[in-house]
């Protein structure tokens, strides 16, 4: 992950007519309102690992970053996921790793709530998310992207639910002792392990809600028949709009998640969004690996590609595309906002750079001619119905 400031990652990429653009988008005094008056959830945000990285306070305005206090005021922000990210790799896998640094990013949204208390607090429920809205705090919900931490021990998934994780993504970028991975070519499990299927059924029982984003599609399949409540994905977008990309889900799956009665969390990150910024990184990739044949890498790689070949940004528009689709396919009570903020490094839309821009987004949705009841379930009250249902089937269960 690579973090550069708001101003240096759009002077750099962008040029300065693009930093204009930028600030074109004006919200109206109804959109800031909307965004600031009602309850609004993004279930990923990457703080945890980007602070672990390297520190920033970002109880106060920091240089680095997509998301910092003041700047999620601004935009509204009162209930942000932060993810407890664990890099997939063999390194971590299976060798108690995993475990250590997930317990380390917990330790460091607590520690982050306990020093500033007249900002922060951890939220483990939907009754703690209502009251500390009420309240003008600002709720600190957690999930864990990538199941790693299990370890393959049913009682480490009771142990992070009493930490406050609330949800897991089962794997990431490789296939792990639970699921495959969409990134994963190497499909070991042909969709989820058989821990995996014993796994989400125990998540339930539990309330830990389960994230399909990053597995397989054969994965989600089988998730879909395990699962007795409503999934999410946490920070997934459209296959629609970006062909042959199993990270997105495609239409049969909206499908599929309508039936279950989840939700589905729009990942802003430009290559999430459009074919052309995804294809960017296929060519970059392909650039890099002529470039090691030849003898002729140098360090600075990707800065060299990118003079030469600018990052095709996606814009707000594009992102409101996605929403749409979703809507029309499925409802609009299936819908919300996953950014990925912090987690796609300076890939983020025209429109929608950091946490002070959901207004913007809200903007777009009045615009496009949504209610004000129809953007409040997008903003939070969807993401709330789906964590309801999987606390009353643990209490009941």
């Amino acid at each position: 992950m690579k973090f550069t400031t708001l101003g240096a990652a759009l002077a750099i990429a962008l040029g300065s007519a693009s930093v204009a653009a930028q600030d074109d988008y004006q919200a109206s005094e109804k959109a800031i309102k909307l965004a600031k008056e009602n309850i609004l959830i993004d279930t990923h945000i990457d703080v945890p690992y980007r602070i672990h990285d390297q520190w920033d306070d970002v109880s106060k305005a920091t240089e680095r970053g997509d998301f910092d206090y003041p700047r999620a005021i601004e935009g509204g922000l009162n209930a942000p996921f932060m993810s407890i990210y664990i890099p997939a790799n063999l390194e971590f896998e299976g060798k108690g790793k995993s475990y250590q640094l997930a317990n380390q990013l917990i330790d460091m949204m607590e520690a982050l709530a306990y020093r500033a208390p007249d900002k922060f607090a951890i939220a483990d429920s939907v009754a703690d998310i209502e009251k500390q809205f009420k309240d003008g705090i600002m709720s600190l919900a957690m999930g864990m992207e990538n199941g790693s931490p299990i370890e393959g021990d049913i009682n480490n998934l009771y142990h992070f639910y009493d930490r406050g994780v609330r949800y897991i993504t089962l794997a990431h970028s490789q296939s792990n002792h639970i699921s495959d991975s969409s990134y994963d070519i190497r499909r070991k499990w042909k969709g989820l392990s058989p821990f995996g299927k014993e796994l989400v059924v125990e998540m339930n029982k539990v309330g830990m809600l389960i994230d399909v984003s990053h597995i397989s599609d054969d994965a989600f399949y089988q998730v879909m028949e395990l699962s007795k409540v409503p999934v999410i994905a946490s920070h997934s977008s459209l296959r629609k709009y970006t062909p042959g990309f199993e990270r997105n889900m495609n239409d049969d799956m909206l499908l599929a998640l309508k039936k279950n009665g989840g939700v589905i969390q729009i990942n802003f990150g430009s290559s999430f969004v459009t074919s052309g910024a995804n294809n960017w990184y296929t060519r970059r990739d392909e650039a890099r690996d002529a470039a090691k044949e030849s003898g002729k890498e140098t360090t600075d790689f990707t800065a060299a590609f990118r003079k030469k070949n600018p990052f095709p940004f996606a814009t707000l528009e594009q992102v409101l595309d996605h929403i749409d689709h979703v809507v029309k396919l499925i409802g609009i009570e299936h819908v919300g906002i996953g950014s990925d903020y912090d987690g796609v490094g300076d890939s983020l839309p025209i429109g929608l750079k950091d946490v002070s821009t959901y207004p913007n987004l809200v903007q777009g949705l009045l615009d496009r001619g949504y209610s004000d009841s129809d953007i409040k379930k997008i903003l939070g009250e969807n993401m709330l119905r789906v964590w309801r249902e999987a606390e009353a089937y643990a209490e009941a269960n």
